[in-house]
């Protein structure tokens, strides 16, 4: 991914007021991303927690959604969960249910899809191996390629945004 300017991702969010997009904070280690490993810019706002976003880069220009996460989950230290973008399996805790509104007036109107996701939004570097997650038993092996692990996100990052961006 090409790295963003601040301008580039507040423009992008199409889910959410222009006010909203010019108050959230972007991630903390913004000057530090590892652009050349991300294939979309994900985190959780510093400055409201219960926030977060998501932007991806397209041909037409970024393409930005706001996300709320729950306030409090209750998991299992026994239990694994799976996210549904890169199908990473995780301890339960390090999956979470994200909920976006619908863009446009379905979305004023408090329609919403969800979905759960890495709670670290950091799928990228997971399909890469730079980041391994906290599960009891391992990491499980696949017998896909690095770059069919991404175009398989991608193609299920597409799906979900199509959902927010359609209704």
């Amino acid at each position: 991914m090409e790295a963003l300017s601040d301008k580039q991702i507040r423009s992008s969010f199409v889910n959410c007021t222009k006010g909203d997009a010019s108050r959230l904070k972007l991630p903390l280690d913004f000057a530090e991303l590892p652009w050349q490993d991300l294939d979309f810019l994900g985190w959780v706002d510093p400055g409201a927690p219960l926030r977060a976003h998501l932007v991806l880069a397209r041909p037409d220009g970024p393409l930005g959604i706001t996300l709320r996460v729950p306030g409090a989950s209750r998991t299992s230290a026994v239990k694994s969960s799976l996210c549904q973008l890169c199908l990473t399996g995780h301890a339960s805790s390090g999956v979470t249910l994200l909920v976006a509104p619908l863009a446009g007036a379905r979305g004023r109107a408090g329609n919403t899809v969800g979905i759960y996701v890495c709670a670290d939004l950091a799928c990228s570097l997971y399909v890469r191996g730079k980041r391994q997650p906290k599960l009891r038993s391992g990491r499980y092996e696949e017998s896909l390629s690095v770059e069919e692990r991404i175009t398989r996100m991608l193609c299920n990052l597409d799906a979900f945004l199509a959902k927010v961006t359609q209704g």
